[in-house]
């Protein structure tokens, strides 16, 4: 089979970002894997999104922004009467990110719960040469979905096809912090090729002390590339055995760092599909990052996201 271009998979939500007035805000449309496949497809990467929305005027809006940045919507499922998920978006001083939620109703947790539907996306996720998605993508699905997701994802890897993970993870999301070790430990362990954490959010789960117990953790599993992200330490890149550090440049006037890893992620992803080097990736994804933590919200404008790579070399 041939195989072409990276489908993300997970929730998009209606966002509620806030303006430089106080009091005052932006709706737009964000979640951690749909950020991350609209930067592959700014990338050029050919952009698949595989979610769930409803027949509500919000959802008509996401699928008028899918067809805008290119991503193909083929893989979107409807449920009438339903609607997406929502948040609002809080920031400290140092732009700092809270999120508040309303997304319990969300059609987005339909995926792999149905098996008309489930089989007819399988079929078609298997055309596209990587899949991504995210530890949220598994919280928000029910646990015998997540069963037959992994199911089908190890397949897919037998198959020839190539999977990342960012664990991503969100307490408030899971029954308890055991549920999602066991979760996001499993799919980690046994069905990621391209392994994309934080180290903030690896502490949180699994009470690690350094970088290097996560390394050590997850160099024992299927990912041959590991990398962990630091916020404004250099990222720590684990592939071809080798261990490095690649610097993380300063960035002046942070705003807001609401999906700077979703950004960073795509940057590293379009890179690596491209055949480029594990560390040159990196400094891609870095690139990608610093230019959206300068603007508020999950995703910048794209006239603005183009002219900020084009002006950091990319």
């Amino acid at each position: 089979m041939t195989r072409q271009g990276i489908a993300a998979l997970g929730e998009v939500m209606v966002e509620l970002a806030p303006t430089e007035i106080a009091d005052n805000y932006r709706l737009g449309f964000a979640g951690d894997s749909f950020n991350t496949a609209i930067t592959l497809a700014r990338f050029g990467v050919p952009t698949a999104y595989a979610t769930a929305l409803g027949d509500d005027p919000f959802s008509a809006r996401i699928l008028d922004l899918l067809l805008g940045e290119g991503i193909e919507q083929t893989l979107v499922e409807r449920y009438p009467g339903r609607q997406p998920g929502l948040y609002a978006i809080t920031n400290d001083a140092d732009g700092e990110r809270s999120f508040h939620y309303w997304r319990s109703e969300s059609p987005a947790r339909e995926l792999w719960a149905h098996d008309a539907q489930r089989e007819r996306l399988e079929r078609q996720l298997r055309s596209y040469s990587m899949l991504y998605l995210s530890g949220i993508t598994l919280a928000i699905l029910r646990a015998d979905a997540r069963t037959r997701l992994l199911a089908f994802l190890a397949d897919y890897r037998r198959d020839g096809g190539s999977v990342a993970f960012d664990s991503n993870y969100r307490p408030r999301l899971w029954p308890d912090a055991g549920a999602a070790r066991h979760a996001i430990g499993e799919f980690l362990h046994t069905a990621t090729d391209i392994a994309l954490l934080t180290l903030e959010d690896e502490q949180l789960l699994w009470g690690d002390g350094d970088a290097g117990a996560v390394i050590q953790r997850h160099s024992e599993g299927a990912a041959g590339e590991i990398v962990i992200k630091r916020g404004g330490e250099p990222v720590l890149l684990f592939a071809d055995d080798r261990l490095q550090q690649v610097p993380v440049p300063a960035v002046a006037g942070i705003v807001d760092t609401t999906g700077a890893g979703d950004a960073f992620n795509a940057g590293y992803l379009a890179a690596r599909y491209r055949g480029a080097r594990a560390e040159s990736a990196v400094q891609q994804g870095n690139r990608a990052a610093a230019a959206v933590i300068q603007r508020r919200g999950g995703v910048v404008p794209r006239d603005y996201f183009q002219q900020a790579m084009a002006a950091a070399g990319d």
